[in-house]
């Protein structure tokens, strides 16, 4: 049986990782709005990609509700975001125009914000996708990230898929789709040279033109 819908993940896959250090002074300039004029590297490190616990941690000894700093947080990231995506610098990849060929339905999950997906669909080039999911810019948001397979799972649903594929550049791709007892595609761009994955992936490819090569 065929593949009857592909799913992407976003940053990485479609299009460029946005520079690592944007994301970084946009949560800078996030303590900043809360009260914070100098974090510490590891308050920084920790809000590039928390877990609910650390991020009350890191809330907690600052004396901020972990609402408030979490919300000041995804609103800057989101800013930063769209200046990268206004001015060129997130873009992306050429090879999405495979995607164009396709003849199933498509979508796409991601863990970065709901409203930076939108964002790209809105400044980027890329094929019309029929579901697309981001994450909500909460707390709940964050517990409902890959690796769990939330939204993946809401996106599947959405298309009434029975034999979808999950296509990703992360071991948290795989391991969502791993989860949800689908096949998964990892895509081996350049910033994954040398990248481990502790499960294999179904297939892994070079090119998202080797889409059209899978059975259908």
């Amino acid at each position: 049986m065929g593949y009857d819908a592909f799913v992407f993940d976003n940053d990485g896959v479609l299009t460029r990782p946005t520079d690592r250090g944007v994301l970084v002074e946009a949560i800078r300039a996030a303590f900043d709005e809360v009260g914070v004029a100098e974090p510490t590297n590891h308050e920084v490190e920790t809000l590039l990609g928390p877990d609910v616990d650390s991020l009350r941690t890191v809330a907690t000894d600052r004396e901020l509700e972990p609402e408030t700093l979490w919300a000041a947080r995804e609103r800057a990231a989101v800013e930063a975001q769209l200046e990268e995506l206004r001015k060129g610098r997130k873009r992306p990849y050429e090879d999405v125009t495979a995607l164009e060929r396709l003849e199933e339905p498509t979508a796409i999950v991601s863990n970065n914000q709901h409203e930076t997906i939108g964002n790209i669909l809105d400044h980027c080039s890329l094929a019309p996708f029929d579901v697309w999911y981001g994450r909500e810019p909460t707390l709940e948001g964050v517990q409902r990230k890959k690796p769990e397979p939330y939204y993946l799972e809401r996106a599947i649903d959405d298309l009434g898929a029975e034999n979808p594929i999950y296509v990703g550049d992360s071991r948290v791709d795989v391991a969502a789709a791993d989860a949800l007892g689908i096949d998964a595609a990892f895509v081996r761009r350049d910033h994954r040279r040398g990248y481990d994955l502790p499960t294999e992936p179904t297939y892994e490819i070079d090119s998202l033109a080797e889409l059209r090569e899978l059975p259908r």
